[in-house]
């Protein structure tokens, strides 16, 4: 894999925005007509969508380091007994069963052994009350989704979820029909940004978004800002640095995504922002860090929907940080491309840390104590990032660091150079 390229000693661009890749290669699939992709997450969970457009009808270039993405969309013309491997990315599958909930079927989605324990019926429960027909087992790939006309729904989610939220947008855009969503707590909001550029009208009140049918996806072209979830894991490689400063540019700044920066700060992260700007109607800035001291924090329920993805990292740095910290509703973090939640406490105490896990909730003793020991990662890329950065010491050893691909082509040689700098 390529490795993300620094722009000078210190300064660092992470890949693209994974939910922002995803979302863009659907809909460009989906407009009638040529759209570009600028610096598109290139992972293996962005070509896994590409792949699964591919063989609905649109013609996409290939996803490379560096290279510009350009997608002939044909509007999906080719889903009639297509079979679409998702491969380890619950993105694709659960934004794409509701992106084609309004085509003709069957369509077979399956993917790899951990995306099949993954939960479905949060989100064919809706589908189907919207029109759509499952065989199988609703709640688990493989199944086979007959879609056709839709009706409107107002839907009151039980969990906090943009894959959730997402797909039922999509399938009012696929359907031509109103859609309502409530969560408990407000969830990323990539895909209500993006439908509102191309005209559709969305009310959004409180944990509430309606959807009207208004609009009409056409031919764009987008430059894709840097994931704050991969920046996170380099963010915290500089905190635990002895020396100097690591600056990260064009980082996705949606303050859906950036939970993670104010619990940082309230650990006591040396942590600045500039150059802030907007750029695909999102906002970007350039996030700098320093080495900091850290001390122990609680993260409430509330929280977790705005940094679900950085709880590995924030639950590694406050290893690392004086006191006890706790972590509350985290049981979003059982359904994840590994129970996350228990296989964090299990590869922290096996290095040596004091964690345990009550219910839904995590606890985790900071220690100065050099740590070594075996890290279990499941495959789940996250996993594995976090661990890493833990792992400068040379006591850790992670067995599948290069999972990281999954999400962060590269990883290992970007963590690399932070370690070489922050000494």
């Amino acid at each position: 894999m390529s490795t993300p390229r620094a722009l000078s000693r210190g300064t660092h661009r992470v890949p693209g925005d994974k939910s922002i890749t995803h979302r863009a290669l659907m809909l460009a699939a989906l407009a009638i007509g040529k759209s570009r992709i600028i610096r598109p997450l290139t992972s293996l969970d962005a070509r896994s969508t590409a792949a699964a457009l591919r063989a609905t009808g649109a013609d996409i270039t290939p996803l490379r380091h560096g290279a510009t993405v350009e997608v002939e969309g044909r509007g999906f013309h080719r889903t009639a007994g297509v079979s679409l491997d998702c491969g380890n990315s619950g993105t694709t599958v659960r934004l794409l069963l509701g992106l084609l909930a309004g085509r003709p079927g069957p369509i077979r989605f399956t993917g790899d052994r951990s995306l099949r324990r993954r939960p479905m019926k949060r989100v064919t429960e809706p589908l189907g009350l919207m029109g759509a027909r499952f065989e199988g087992d609703p709640d688990h790939l493989p199944l086979v989704m007959h879609g056709g006309p839709l009706r409107p729904i107002d839907w009151q989610s039980p969990v906090a979820s943009a894959q959730v939220k997402s797909a039922l947008l999509l399938a009012g855009v696929s359907g031509g029909v109103s859609v309502s969503v409530s969560e408990p707590v407000r969830s990323r909001d990539h895909t209500e940004r993006m439908l509102a550029s191309f005209g559709y009208t969305l009310d959004i009140r409180g944990t509430t978004v309606r959807m009207e049918p208004t609009g009409t996806v056409t031919p764009f072209e987008i430059s894709i800002p840097g994931d704050p979830s991969s920046a996170a894991f380099l963010v915290g490689a500089a905190l635990l640095g002895g020396q100097g400063e690591v600056t990260i540019v064009e980082v996705g700044l949606n303050p859906t995504r950036t939970g993670f920066l104010s619990v940082l700060e309230r650990m006591g992260a040396d942590i600045s922002l500039s150059n802030e700007r907007t750029m695909a109607g999102e906002p970007t800035g350039d996030i700098t860090v320093k080495p900091s001291r850290l001390r122990a924090t609680t993260i409430a329920p509330g929280e977790v929907a705005s940094l679900v993805d950085e709880v590995p990292i924030l639950a590694c740095l406050a290893a690392r940080a004086d006191g006890e910290s706790r972590f509350d509703g985290l049981a979003e973090l059982r359904h994840k491309e590994s129970d996350r939640l228990a296989l964090l406490a299990q590869n922290l105490r096996a290095i040596g840390v004091e964690a345990a896990v009550e219910g839904d909730s995590l606890s985790i003793v900071g220690t100065d104590r050099p740590l070594a020991g075996p890290v279990r990662t499941e495959g789940d890329h996250r996993v594995a990032m976090a661990f890493g950065v833990l792992a400068r010491s040379g006591g850790i050893v992670v067995d599948d660091p290069d999972c990281a691909a999954v999400s962060f082509p590269g990883f290992g040689a970007a963590l690399a150079a932070i370690e070489e700098e922050c000494g």
